[in-house]
């Protein structure tokens, strides 16, 4: 079969429907990058071109093959408990946050891709706060752009690579070992996963009036601003002011900062910062 070529005038469709649709700002030498992730998919749709490809995502009316093409472009690499300072952090805040929010606590992990940063809040609770069931009134919303990674945090189970982060008496406690396709998983406990909402998000385009009367006490958001532009960074950083309750966190990835924001937020430490 003839190799696909992205034509110039072919990428710079696609780059101005990803940058409107998805938020994602691609620079024109990311033009090879386009091509790899997305020629297995034109050809898997029986198309010939990329521009056919274009075309097919403009008559999609439903939005399906707009999901897709955000798994593809946007990149899902997590693993549980990244960014050790943050979840220090959190430790030694958690009980400050729970007296100024009498106990009430609400958590959006903004971009939870496979369910690993979720999870991890999850269990850092039950560790920090062993009679939270009954205690607290606590709720951990996650949300993802792709519905495929979605499927996998929804599910809870992972495999043995994704658990190397783990500490093992984390994997005794909170999985139970399982075999699929012949190798070792491990299940997350139906505890933790109940303690979880899981949803489909787009957070540059998404309907953030969902959230009017659910303000966050946390936001977990961490390595998805790279991806924007300035401007989309700025709104986005806007909205989580809004819905924060006052003194709530933002968390950010370790590679980002809102440094030439001029927001309502004081930095408490790297890539960790609070609404004022």
């Amino acid at each position: 079969m003839q190799r696909l070529v992205l034509k110039r005038r072919e990428f710079t469709l696609l780059q101005a429907f990803i940058y409107q649709h998805i938020g994602i700002s691609l620079g024109d030498h990311k033009i090879y990058l386009v091509q790899a992730r997305l020629a297995k998919r034109v050809k898997q749709l029986g198309l010939e071109t990329f521009g056919e490809y274009y075309d097919y995502l403009v008559a999609d009316t439903k939005g399906m093959e707009l999901e897709y093409l955000s798994s593809l472009i946007s990149t899902n690499v997590t693993s549980f408990f990244r960014e050790q300072k943050q979840w220090e952090f959190l430790k030694t805040h958690l009980p400050s946050i729970l007296e100024r929010s009498n106990g009430r606590l609400r958590i959006w992990s903004a971009a939870c891709s496979s369910g690993e940063e979720p999870y991890s809040l999850a269990m850092f609770l039950a560790e920090h706060l062993p009679n939270h069931y009954s205690q607290y009134d606590i709720k951990i919303l996650a949300t993802d752009v792709s519905s495929k990674v979605l499927k996998i945090a929804m599910s809870g189970v992972y495999s043995q690579k994704a658990c190397l982060s783990l500490k093992e008496a984390y994997l005794r406690k909170y999985f139970t070992p399982v075999l699929m396709d012949g190798e070792a998983h491990y299940r997350i406990s139906d505890e933790l996963k109940k303690q979880i909402v899981f949803r489909e998000f787009n957070l540059v385009t998404g309907e953030y009036g969902l959230f009017a009367h659910k303000a966050f006490d946390i936001i977990f958001c961490r390595n998805v601003m790279i991806y924007f532009d300035k401007p989309t960074q700025n709104t986005l950083v806007d909205r989580f002011h809004t819905i924060l309750n006052k003194e709530g966190y933002l968390f950010i990835g370790s590679s980002e900062a809102l440094t030439d924001m001029k927001k309502e937020f004081k930095s408490k430490s790297a890539s960790i910062y609070q609404k004022v």
